[in-house]
């Protein structure tokens, strides 16, 4: 670890958003080791409007810059200076700017229905197996492409992915980041730029996304007017960093080296290995698995698993109806039940979209003959049980197609504090499971920064090592080991 190029005062700042909150963060390295200080929290969620579901970008970006002028408050009265920021977001939703810099309207959430008809018409124009052989990514009826293909008008336009957009509002720069870009489906799983083949099958202009960056590169400096607005010194510069959270969150998975697999545990959870090249192969698509950019041209060789949206939105239905269903005393109930009741499919498309979802839990069991009660404890332990399972399952998906012997399994991410979750994982996987930290993510960002300013050195191995250094982690041995 080297401080060259980075003075002992100079921090860094994550914006870390997720699809129900974001944060800004301070990032300070000492030692070989880093401290995170959370400076601002705010929430974050689509509203539905006539048209859809949709995000208030606009709002968003105002609790940006008011978490960014908090962070500049603070770092001033301790004698420090913001080296850089850099920015994490969900993946696949974009927003339209015309050639003039405006933005055409919100960007739509992809809990929205309407990607949908997109399917078809992507599909009528390119074989989704082509696709696949072309750009890796495994089918979710969401992804960017079948977005894109529901608009009515992209002539003159630009799409920005939401950190790509946010980072546009900070800097006036546009660019693309790439670990979030290879989940558009339009990367070319085979090199690092766009495949003009599906562009072009697609009838996408080729310039219908900024230029690539990868992380670590510069995006730019503030512009003057945010600069003002938030109290920075115009000469702070946005960095890119693995942009879409889970390549953040990848990139700090504290493990020493070895065969492992991840999980990124949160309103989604995302369950793989790291690889050095993709998989395209028919049986990887048939799984549908996805081979995503990672950070230091990694692959992220994963599924999207259903996460703990199922049980956020649980309790969004409960508390509606007058129930007190603190989150810890769900998962105190749940875990003085027995197992081996009812699971269901997280991965069920039914349960993507908000709605009443313990009746919805309880319906797709009907259909299979099986009874769940309608108590919260028994939905949450439903919930738990089926998340344990599909993580199992998806564990061993990726060890067969990819050859990789998986030793332990690293859950970082929200879901990592859930002991009753982790404890039943390494049950059903039959491997020790090392959980923490829970803001990878932001770990991920920072030191990504922090490399780029020359604070640190060293390769991917050498981030985890800092991360293994600021952080302790807990395991959870298999009580009936396979």
């Amino acid at each position: 670890m080297s401080n060259a190029g980075a003075g002992a005062n100079v921090v860094f700042a994550a914006i870390d958003i997720g699809a129900s909150s974001g944060r800004v963060i301070l990032g300070r390295l000492r030692a070989g080791a880093a401290a995170l200080e959370t400076v601002y929290r705010f929430p974050n969620g689509p509203s539905r409007r006539e048209e859809g579901w949709r995000w208030d970008i606009r709002g968003l970006f105002d609790e940006v810059l008011r978490g960014l002028a908090i962070a500049a408050n603070v770092t001033r009265e301790r004698g420090e200076t913001i080296g850089s920021i850099g920015i994490d977001t969900w993946a696949v939703d974009y927003g339209l700017v015309r050639g003039n810099g405006e933005l055409v309207g919100d960007p739509f959430s992809y809990r929205d229905d309407r990607s949908k008809r997109g399917v078809d018409r992507v599909h009528s124009l390119v074989e989704p197996a082509s696709l696949y052989d072309m750009s890796g990514i495994q089918f979710l009826p969401f992804n960017t492409l079948y977005q894109l293909a529901c608009e009515a008008e992209l002539n003159d336009v630009q799409a920005l992915l939401i950190p790509d957009l946010l980072g546009y509002l900070l800097t006036g720069e546009r660019r693309t980041e790439i670990t979030n870009a290879s989940t558009t489906g339009l990367l070319a799983a085979a090199t690092e730029n766009w495949s003009t083949l599906i562009f072009e099958q697609l009838g996408f202009a080729q310039n219908l996304f900024p230029t690539l960056i990868r992380p670590g590169e510069r995006l730019g400096p503030l512009q003057p007017g945010i600069a003002d607005q938030t109290g920075l010194p115009p000469t702070t510069t946005v960095v890119a960093v693995g942009s879409h959270d889970t390549a953040s969150a990848v990139a700090a998975v504290p493990a020493d080296g070895g065969q492992f697999a991840y999980i990124s545990s949160g309103t989604w959870s995302l369950v793989g290995v790291e690889l050095p090249q993709p998989i395209l192969s028919e049986d990887s698509r048939a799984e549908n698995f996805t081979n995503e950019r990672g950070v230091d041209g990694t692959f992220r060789f994963l599924r999207n698993v259903g996460g703990l949206w199922l049980l956020s939105e649980c309790q969004r239905q409960w508390q509606a109806e007058g129930l007190s269903v603190e989150l810890e005393g769900l998962l105190g109930m749940a875990v003085s039940l027995p197992g081996g009741g009812p699971t269901i499919d997280v991965d069920d498309a039914r349960f993507i979209a908000p709605d009443n979802m313990p009746e919805r839990m309880r319906a797709a069991l009907r259909e299979t003959g099986a009874e769940l009660p309608s108590d919260p404890a028994s939905i949450t332990r439903c919930i738990i049980d089926s998340l344990a399972d599909g993580y199992a399952r998806t564990i061993a998906t990726a060890q067969a197609l990819s050859g990789v012997e998986v030793k332990a399994v690293h859950i970082v991410g929200g879901g990592s504090q859930n002991a009753l979750l982790c404890q039943l994982t390494a049950d059903a996987a039959g491997r020790p499971v090392m959980a923490g930290p829970v803001e990878a993510t932001a770990f991920g960002n920072i030191l990504i920064q922090a490399r780029a300013a020359g604070a640190l050195q060293g390769d991917l191995a050498a981030l985890r090592a800092v991360v293994r250094a600021s952080n302790s982690v807990t395991e959870y041995r298999p009580r009936n080991p396979h």
